[in-house]
């Protein structure tokens, strides 16, 4: 269908459009027109991702001077691969209409790990011993050794790209992991470095948030980018989080030790050097006096020695005098890391700011603060000028620089936590220093300042006006959007008692009472009796599900529930949580059903969707707030209160209700979907708590949906089922929440009458 969304003609690939979606496109419109950032929630599973591309697509090719790029940032490979699909659908659609060939190219870049075709290094699963084993055949210096020695291995796929490769372009088309192998292998070019090319030039590209969010990354992928693009960061309720991690570091006694390691070889490789080839050194010190940035072709082929987080006039300084040569670069290292090691032998936690630890670190070793900010720099300039082999030998080092360059270039935001022990083993002695960040808008700030529109969109960003105060913008549109149902097909309640009348709650005072532990595992029996195919479950913690699950076990809990479906249980483990999910699946898909206890903020909370027969009901046992004792968690939220005055409690429960939004929004991925929502907590029904469920999940929340207890909840549960289970045909979704061109037409015709009447009479 082709529609015209406030005078710009959008090319919609399917016959049909929901309401919502028009008016999300309507207010990502007005967005793009204001050239400004926005902050939009629409409902899970009401068609985000082809509504998004649509309408940039379009307003691209109406202002193709003004908009020159779409950049999607996704969260996980198989939501990166979803929106690839939609854009050969949609390129396709357009390329039909319009009768003329499209030009337009959209690609996706992933980790070598995805995108290698070398026989040998494509079967390593691990994405570091890829990427360390790939330097070792692309690496400028092993290539010139295998110019006169031929036994030297290259990649072949590395070495046409670089001859053939470089000047040439992929055809317009849309670009997905495997086209990009198949192209690969077609042409005998690296898929990697194709995409690492192809994103310069494609109209649309489509790569993980770190690939904009983590300097480390950014600097080497992403620089070169148009600043005339809009950005979209799709699934982005964690947003906070990611920039947080992307700019934190920790450090181990295990870490420190390595990099002990690494030190004694680039030693020895120095003096091994400095008398076999001197020449080296001596023009890498010429580089650096010229204050030269290293700007030789292994920067393009290397993320690992990427430079975190250096300002662009940092990088057009000279590199002080005092770390120019190898040797003393070496040495002025060793006295870096023998203070962290002096900062790991504590008793107690020892928290601090990073002024704190410059000046301590300038009384204890005499290392100042400037020549700490070129760390990074200088390592991955040595490690260049010894021919390294295997850059991942050198991550614990190339961490302790980064550290070095963090600390010493940013002094607000950060704070340095050193901990005698891991929270995991209490009693035994095993320090870690935390760098960590504070303030998420660090990160995202570049990205803001960059480009003209950044569209931070999600199915569960409530309470929205948290995200400006957080990633400290200002966005023009900021609007959350219902759900146009034909039918009620999502049934929200809040549990708060047993059928002993006993409230039940995660709360740390009543979690450990029987009577609690009990009336969940009878609600979760009496659900999984009732509800057919999938029932999933979302526990607050890995320690809170082992507890109860133990508990169950000594009641009999486990054995009844057995009795009506197959139990499944999420762990810490990743391979054994992907075959409990593997076999959930099987048995839902065979129709014998199952239940699948999961963590809220683990592996199956953000990546798995449980559409249609996987998830017929969803429990949420408790509010899943943060571990409040976690001292990081402390210092972000003094930081938070002081910098932006958002107070301690509000922080908590937006970021408790947003895990509690996510779990519970799995179960309806579709009109066509139906699912059941429980909030098995009293506290869900608190005003505080109620008014952060987003909005399509609250226009179904009723008063009298808000205080039941586990018999009045599987009244209500038959009851929804049975009218769910009538017919239900496209027919009759036509006019209310599927609409042809026509319809939508004479609805917006009708509002503008409205709007008309209601100007006059006001």
């Amino acid at each position: 269908m082709k529609l015209s969304v406030d005078g710009l003609l959008v090319y919609f690939p399917y016959d049909y459009i929901y309401p919502e979606q028009y008016a999300y496109m309507m207010e990502l419109k007005r967005g793009l027109d204001a050239k400004g950032h926005c902050l939009l929630e629409m409902p899970s599973g009401t068609g985000k991702t082809i509504t998004l591309i649509s309408l940039i697509v379009a307003y691209m090719i109406e202002n193709p001077f003004s908009v020159v790029k779409l950049i999607y940032c996704s969260r996980t490979v198989p939501e990166i691969e979803k929106v690839l699909e939609e854009l050969k659908r949609l390129l396709a659609y357009i390329e039909r209409e319009r009768e003329v060939p499209n030009t337009m190219t959209g690609v996706v870049l992933s980790s070598r790990k995805n995108l290698c075709i070398h026989p040998q290094v494509s079967k390593e699963r691990d994405g570091k011993v890829v990427d360390g084993r790939c330097h070792t055949l692309t690496a400028s210096y092993v290539r010139e050794r295998h110019k006169s020695d031929d036994s030297v291995p290259v990649c072949s796929f590395f070495e046409s790209y670089d001859i053939e490769g470089r000047e040439g372009t992929v055809p317009p088309g849309v670009y997905n992991l495997d086209d990009l192998k198949a192209y690969g292998q077609k042409m005998g070019w690296c898929p990697y470095f194709i995409a690492r090319q192809t994103i310069l030039h494609a109209q649309i590209v489509v790569y993980s948030y770190h690939y904009l969010l983590d300097p480390k990354i950014a600097e080497v992928v992403s620089k070169e980018l148009s600043r005339n693009a809009v950005v979209v960061f799709d699934e982005a309720h964690n947003i906070d989080n990611v920039c947080i991690d992307s700019m934190s570091v920790r450090i181990t006694r295990r870490i420190i030790d390595k990099s002990v390691q690494n030190l004694q070889f680039l030693e020895a490789s120095v003096k091994e050097m400095r008398e076999s080839d001197e020449g080296s050194l001596q023009n890498e010190y010429e580089r650096l006096v010229e204050g030269l940035r290293q700007a030789n072709e292994q920067r393009e082929t290397d993320e690992i020695l990427a430079n975190p987080v250096m300002p662009n006039e940092i990088l057009r300084e000279a590199v002080p005098g005092n770390i120019r040569t190898a040797e003393h670069f070496v040495s002025f290292l060793k006295r870096f890391v023998e203070y962290l090691k002096t900062r790991l032998r504590v008793q107690h936690v020892v928290q601090e700011s990073s002024a704190g630890f410059l000046k301590d670190c300038l009384e204890k070793v005499c290392i100042q603060r400037k020549p700490l900010r070129f760390c990074a720099e200088r390592l991955s300039s040595l490690l260049r000028t010894i021919e390294v082999s295997d850059l991942t030998d050198f991550s614990p080092l190339t961490l302790i620089t980064h550290l070095a360059t963090l600390v010493s270039t940013y002094t607000k935001g950060f704070s340095i936590i050193v901990e005698p022990f891991d929270d995991k083993n209490p009693t035994v002695s095993n320090p870690i220093l935390y760098f960590s960040c504070l303030d998420s808008s660090i990160a995202i700030k570049p990205v803001f300042e960059r480009f003209q529109s950044v569209i931070i969109t999600s199915g569960t960003l409530s309470p929205l006006d948290m995200y400006p105060k957080i990633l400290d913008f200002h966005p023009v549109i900021m609007s959350s959007f219902t759900m146009t149902l034909a039918r009620p097909c999502l049934l929200p309640m809040i549990v708060s008692k047993g059928n002993d009348q006993v409230a039940i709650s995660s709360r740390y005072e009543t979690r450990e009472d029987v009577a609690v532990v009990r009336n969940y595992g009878q609600l979760l029996v009496e659900v999984a009796s009732v509800v057919p195919d999938g029932v999933v479950c979302f526990f607050t913690s890995y320690l809170y599900l082992e507890s109860v699950v133990a508990a169950w076990y000594d009641q009999g809990v486990i054995s009844n529930l057995q009795r009506h479906k197959l139990l499944f249980i999420e762990t810490q483990d990743a391979a054994e949580t992907s075959l409990a999910l593997l076999n959930y699946i099987k048995a839902c898909d065979t129709g014998r059903g199952a239940v699948l206890l999961s963590v809220a903020r683990g592996k199956v909370s953000e990546g798995v969707d449980f559409d249609h027969h996987l998830g017929r009901a969803v429990l949420m046992f408790g509010i899943p707030y943060v571990y409040t004792q976690s001292r990081i968690l402390r210092a972000r939220l003094e930081y938070l209160r002081d910098q932006f005055q958002i107070r301690e409690n509000d922080f908590l429960t937006f970021d408790a209700m947003r895990h509690a939004a996510q779990c519970i929004g799995r179960v309806l991925r579709g009109k066509t979907d139906y699912g059941i929502m429980i909030f098995a907590d009293k506290r869900f029904s608190r005003s505080d708590k109620r008014s952060k469920i987003p909005k399509w999940i609250q226009e179904y929340l009723s008063d009298n949906l808000c205080n039941l207890s586990t018999e009045e909840c599987i009244q209500m549960c038959k009851r929804f089922l049975r009218k769910m289970a009538q017919p239900f045909t496209q027919e009759d979704q036509m006019g209310v929440s599927l609409l042809t061109l026509e319809q939508l037409e004479n609805e917006e015709l009708m509002k503008k009458t409205e709007q008309k009447a209601h100007a006059k009479l006001s």
